[in-house]
């Protein structure tokens, strides 16, 4: 079946990618409210229709903290990505790159920083989750410093772990572990067991091998499960700005008094996430959380959108609530799950397609040129909280 939209991605991707893994990245946390908020929400908001007007030459393409992208969207991190697909990041970070989006490498990747810039010609970001283990943390800085990273995704919001269902269900680790579960949800993918003998990168690669004493399964999970620092505060920022002394992102912004906190701590630039309904159930959908804190800090900080988005149309109605720019994840995961490099591509170019498809209907042919005008305000009472 030819692939039109992402849900067609989500469909194939369901049918390839073992339950545990494709679960992990399609799942919220406890009764998955949020989670289901986060794409459900966009539905109510009705865009406003222009005609005859002069639609050619429309452009797509903006900043994102000062660098160029060919349309306002970044590949978000995604823990595990390569057990959707061998090499997993390695391979959406070269489709990315092609496309000229930006790429970010999850701390919690299969493949390394190493391992991406590698296969890349182009700076990509890293995401950082800042552990106990500070010298650890301080190493992963480093390291993403020395091969050129031009962005660090410093995630705020994950630090206690929230509890996915459908992970303790599964058993899910990577390796996955011999289990009677878990081999039954492999052998019904043999497909995707043939191309994960085709590399040896099956586990976190940033983490072992780079902390003394995580060597196996066994250890490695002990060491992730008491990493979570339930200590940080804003003023550790200032230590992790210094040490790595470029572009700085604060993720999992749902609250304008914390998007003034971002500011205040120097910042970059924000992303409003709530971790894609992954952490805090029963929080706002990222699309309703997104006005009011564009109202807060729009004028002082550039704004970024990650939570929901399945669709070009979305992006557009984040950036006419406010947002400079926008991420996807699940998208591009189903797309990678699907068909490796060549589906992170095609759900690009979905995106691109209905982006820009769209923009012309509303009677705009710049996408910096989007604003609440192009919406219908009396389709956006539910965003009110």
């Amino acid at each position: 079946m030819q692939a039109l939209t992402i849900e067609d991605l989500k469909i194939t991707a369901r049918k390839r990618v073992p339950r545990m893994f494709f679960d992990y990245a399609d799942s919220g946390s406890f009764t998955e409210s949020t989670y289901r908020a986060n794409e459900d929400d966009f539905a109510p908001i009705k865009l406003r229709q222009k005609v005859a007007v002069d639609m050619r030459n429309r452009v797509l393409g903006t900043t994102m903290v000062g660098q160029d992208v060919a349309m306002p969207v970044a590949l978000a991190p995604v823990g595990l990505t390569g057990m959707q697909r061998a090499d997993g990041e390695m391979e959406a970070a070269k489709a990315a790159e092609k496309f000229g989006v930006p790429f970010t490498l999850s701390t919690m990747s299969i493949c390394s920083i190493e391992d991406v810039a590698s296969v890349t010609k182009k700076p990509f970001w890293f995401q950082l989750y800042v552990m106990r283990d500070r010298e650890f943390a301080g190493s992963l800085i480093d390291r993403a410093k020395a091969v050129g990273c031009s962005a660090l995704v410093l995630t705020l919001d994950l630090q206690a772990l929230g509890q996915r269902h459908k992970d303790k269900r599964n058993g899910l680790a990577a390796p996955p572990k011999f289990t009677i579960n878990s081999m039954l949800q492999i052998m019904a993918r043999p497909a995707w067991c043939l191309n994960m003998l085709t590399t040896r990168r099956h586990t976190f690669r940033n983490i072992v091998g780079h902390v003394k004493g995580v060597n196996d399964l066994g250890s490695l999970s002990e060491w992730t499960n008491s990493q979570f620092d339930q200590s940080l505060t804003w003023g550790d920022i200032e230590w992790i700005k210094n040490r790595w002394g470029g572009k700085l992102i604060l993720k999992g912004i749902l609250d304008p008094d914390d998007a003034k906190e971002a500011v205040k701590a120097g910042a970059d630039a924000i992303v409003v996430s709530n971790h894609g309904g992954r952490q805090l159930d029963g929080a706002l959908s990222t699309i309703a959380a997104l006005p009011p804190i564009i109202d807060a800090v729009g004028a002082d900080i550039e704004v970024h959108f990650d939570g929901g988005i399945r669709s070009g149309q979305d992006v557009l109605k984040a950036l006419c609530l406010g947002a400079k720019s926008t991420y996807i994840a699940r998208a591009y995961i189903y797309g990678l799950g699907a068909h490796g490099s060549r589906g992170v591509t095609q759900s690009l170019e979905i995106i691109r397609n209905e982006l820009d498809l769209t923009l012309a209907f509303c009677g705009e042919t710049n996408v910096s040129n989007l604003g609440r005008h192009n919406l219908i305000a009396s389709t956006l009472g539910h965003l009110q909280s």
